[in-house]
């Protein structure tokens, strides 16, 4: 597909104007009476199941597995509809965070369901003390195949899990502490406006239009962009810097009383992945930076430029900017699935007809992109904020990746539905694949054909490269918290140190960038998420390797894979398709096929730069 051309620093008719997810499969609307009634069903149901199961998980003697079953199914339906409540409020407040009916209706929700996560705890802590010859018993008993993992997975929390009266008190405290923290870091984001001068105009974008900027063509522009962005947000270094000082503590404080030895040791448990699979795979990425360094050297000759400004990364290798319509990246997503497995594109088209997409880049909405997942009842939704340019094009794909991976995974039940954080990214990043083989395949101009290899290896290196460096910054600064409060100049210092391995002398750390690490929602939201993203992408790239040599037979495996949901634990998911996490030999199969890409490279500039040479 070969793009149409917009005006440098175009943003405005963006085709995405109006796309708007339909959220009446929830309800109708912030007020609609309907939700209160649903809150006091929730409720009802799960005083009477506390009163039905209370003191029987744990019994003396023990629970029979016919019954533990039934207590399960139960427990499933009830949080399933607890789910779909706080989807819609989390859905409505993402889509639009300035309306104050979405924001009450957020707390409302979140303070109700906490109300109920407290009266259902002691099922799981029940479960957590029954004595593990028992437990075992249960586990392996055929009655209860479906949930095995579930049940399995669950006690490995049990060293970690407080009494209820704390766990109570734990829920309670986060409504005000982390939770609200959370809230207000995303209306702060969704609030921010960056001004912005290019061609004599002064302009006031959100986040999502400025770091758009960033990928402009015109030199000047990226610079105006970057200098607004960063100066805005150095602006406020204050508030964000108490925001992110706060989170760190939260976390460390939660850790301390959970018994916690590391701060990354949540998260490896919660996605089932041991520290030394994921020190493996970090270590292998950060032994390939100099693949890095040398894309960016080959950039900057490209450019014209002796050395690549933070600002100049991104930018484009063709002198104007691609435009891409929601509808043309539509049609060439669904064209990529198609190819791989028409299952996928049918799947993936009903996410633009029945509107489970919200597209539209307006004032007010979250910046970025994700797919809720709501339950196996319900189908996926997508956030993003697409704004014409090439690159939402893959961002689309990634999205509609997760939601494939949602939808396939609705054959199991909820306590099995949600896969684990590492393998979540398997789908979204197989999905860019397919679409960046389709739209390459699309282009027989060797510049262009440059320019989006180029923007490929760009985004690969922001997932492996930059998503390891934002891991290691979150263990750099949880050690430098552990001593004391920090500011935000010890937080930029620390994050310019994650970053200096990963630019090294082929990129300038440019003025501001110091203030890089402000806007990270990941950070906020779930520590130490990053590094699945890393870890996705290394894995889809070797994956997508074997698809290349296996073709058509490597499919059914695949989609069994996805089909598993988090039904299996990583380990065996992967051994589903022939993988071992554990192996630094399989991680650098992956950084074979950036290799590949980066020759590619290499040879269309030698190619552009002879069409270029005067002739004698």
């Amino acid at each position: 597909m070969e793009a149409a051309a917009a005006p440098v620093g175009a943003l405005a008719e963006k085709s995405a104007a109006g796309v708007a997810w339909d959220l009446s499969a929830f309800f109708s609307r912030p007020d609609d009476p309907a939700i209160e009634r649903a809150l006091q069903q929730v409720a009802a149901q799960a005083e009477a199941f506390a009163a039905r199961y209370r003191g029987t998980i744990n019994a003396p003697g023990g629970a029979t597995a016919g019954h533990l079953l039934t207590a399960l199914q139960e427990a499933e339906a009830l949080q399933e509809e607890m789910v779909k409540i706080s989807a819609y409020a989390s859905l409505l407040f993402a889509a639009d965070t300035s309306q104050e009916a979405h924001r009450t209706l957020m707390q409302r929700v979140e303070e109700h369901m906490t109300a109920l996560r407290n009266q259902l705890l002691f099922f799981d802590l029940e479960w957590l003390d029954v004595p593990e010859e028992h437990a075992r018993g249960l586990i392996d008993d055929p009655v209860l195949a479906p949930y095995r993992h579930y049940l399995s997975s669950e006690r490995r929390f049990k060293p970690h899990t407080l009494s209820e009266p704390e766990e109570r008190l734990m829920n309670d405290k986060d409504l005000t502490g982390i939770n609200a923290w959370r809230r207000f870091f995303t209306e702060f984001n969704a609030a921010q406006r960056f001004k912005v001068q290019t061609n004599g105009q002064t302009r006031e974008l959100n986040q999502s239009e400025v770091l758009t900027l960033l990928r402009d063509p015109d030199r000047g522009v990226r610079q105006a962009a970057f200098e607004s962005f960063y100066s805005t947000l150095e602006s406020q270094g204050q508030v964000l810097a108490f925001v992110y000082d706060t989170r760190f503590q939260d976390h460390l404080v939660t850790n301390r009383l959970r018994k916690y030895d590391d701060p990354m040791a949540p998260r490896h448990l919660a996605n089932e992945i041991d520290a030394g699979a994921v020190q493996t795979m970090m270590d292998v990425v950060e032994r390939n930076y100099p693949l890095a360094h040398r894309y960016f050297a080959l950039k900057a000759g490209l450019l014209g430029l002796p050395k690549l400004e933070l600002y100049d990364q991104y930018a484009p290798l063709l002198s104007v900017k691609e435009r891409v319509t929601f509808g043309e990246a539509r049609e060439v997503i669904l064209r990529a699935l198609g190819r791989f497995a028409p299952a996928f594109a049918d799947i993936a088209q009903q996410f633009f007809e029945a509107r489970w997409i919200d597209a539209d880049p307006r004032n007010g909405k979250r910046g970025g992109a994700f797919c809720a997942g709501v339950s196996p009842s319900a189908h996926p939704y997508i956030l993003c904020n697409y704004t014409d340019d090439l690159r939402d094009v893959m961002t689309v794909a990634h999205e509609l990746g997760h939601g494939i991976h949602f939808y396939l995974s609705r054959k199991q039940t909820l306590f099995n539905y949600y896969m684990s954080l590492p393998v979540a990214e398997t789908a979204s990043v197989f999905a860019e694949m397919l679409v960046f083989e389709e739209l390459l395949a699309g282009l027989s101009d060797p510049h262009k054909r440059l320019a989006l290899i180029a923007s490929k290896l760009e985004d690969s290196f922001a997932t492996l490269f930059r998503q390891t460096v934002l891991t290691r910054f979150e263990q750099l600064v949880y050690a430098a918290r552990a001593k004391g409060r920090l500011s935000g100049a010890q937080i930029g210092a620390l994050w310019l140190q994650a970053n200096a391995p990963y630019y090294g002398d082929v990129v300038s750390l440019t003025r501001g960038y110091e203030w890089g690490w402000s806007y990270i929602s990941h950070f906020i939201n779930t520590p130490f998420y990053c590094y699945a993203y890393s870890f996705g992408e290394l894995l889809v790239l070797a994956l997508y390797g074997k698809y290349r040599r296996e073709g058509a037979s490597f499919v059914p495996r695949y989609t069994a894979l996805l089909e598993s949901g988090g039904s299996l634990s990583p380990a065996e998911q992967l051994a589903l398709v022939g993988v071992d996490i554990h192996d630094a030999g399989f991680w650098q199969v992956g950084f074979d096929e950036l290799q590949r890409l980066m020759e590619e490279a290499e040879r269309l500039a030698t190619a552009t730069r002879a069409q270029a040479a005067p002739q004698a």
